[in-house]
C-alpha cells in the first residue's frame, strides 16, 4: 500500500473529468459531498439492459469509471468545489492478468480480488492510496509492491504529479 498526494489538484481533476485517462478502471464506489451527499455504487444492476446489451456486459460485473464519469463531472462542475468526494478505482481483470505476467508474480488471477486505487479529496488535499485484495492469506508482498509502482508509472505517464506520503 502506498498514499500519494496529488501536487496539481486543478490538473489532475482536468485529466480525472474531463479526459478518458482513467476510463478503463471499474469504479467499485464513490461519494460526493457539494450541497448533498451523491452515493455511487459502481455495481452493474444487468436487469435495467436489454438481452443483448446483457451478453455484452458478462465479463464484468462493475461499471466502468468511463460510463458514470460524466454524472460524476455535472456534479461537481461549477464555480465551487466540492466539499469532499471519494472514489475507489479497480483495475480490470484483464490489466490484471497482465500486470502478474509482466511482474512474474506467481499467484493466480482467480485469488486476486482486486488491485485498487482509493482517491480522496477533503477539500483541501486530494490523495490516492493504493490497495490490493486477495481471497487468500499471502505473506507475499511482491504484488503489492507490483500495483504501487505501476500506479507511480501510470501517474508519470499522465503527467500528474505527486509526493509519496
Amino acid at each position: 500500500m502506498t498514499a500519494l498526494q496529488i501536487a496539481d489538484i486543478k490538473s489532475f481533476m482536468k485529466k480525472f473529468l474531463l479526459t478518458d485517462s482513467f476510463d478503463r478502471f471499474l469504479l467499485l464506489e464513490g461519494s460526493i459531498t457539494t450541497f448533498n451527499t451523491f452515493q455511487i455504487d459502481g455495481t452493474l444492476r444487468k436487469s435495467y439492459y436489454s438481452r443483448k446489451e446483457q451478453d455484452l456486459l458478462t465479463e464484468r460485473s462493475l461499471s466502468l469509471w468511463g460510463e458514470v464519469r460524466p454524472f460524476c463531472l455535472e456534479l461537481i462542475k461549477g464555480k465551487r468545489t466540492p466539499l469532499s468526494f471519494r472514489f475507489t478505482l479497480q483495475l480490470s481483470a484483464s490489466n490484471t492478468e497482465k500486470l502478474l505476467t509482466q511482474t512474474g508474480v506467481r499467484i493466480p488471477s482467480e485469488q486476486v480480488r482486486g488491485l485498487l486505487m482509493n482517491l480522496k479529496y477533503d477539500g483541501h488535499t486530494l490523495s490516492c492510496t493504493t490497495g490490493t485484495s486477495l481471497s487468500v492469506f499471502s505473506m507475499d508482498k511482491k504484488l503489492d509492491h507490483a500495483w504501487d509502482d505501476m500506479v507511480r508509472k501510470y501517474f508519470c505517464q499522465q503527467g500528474i504529479p505527486f509526493e509519496v506520503i
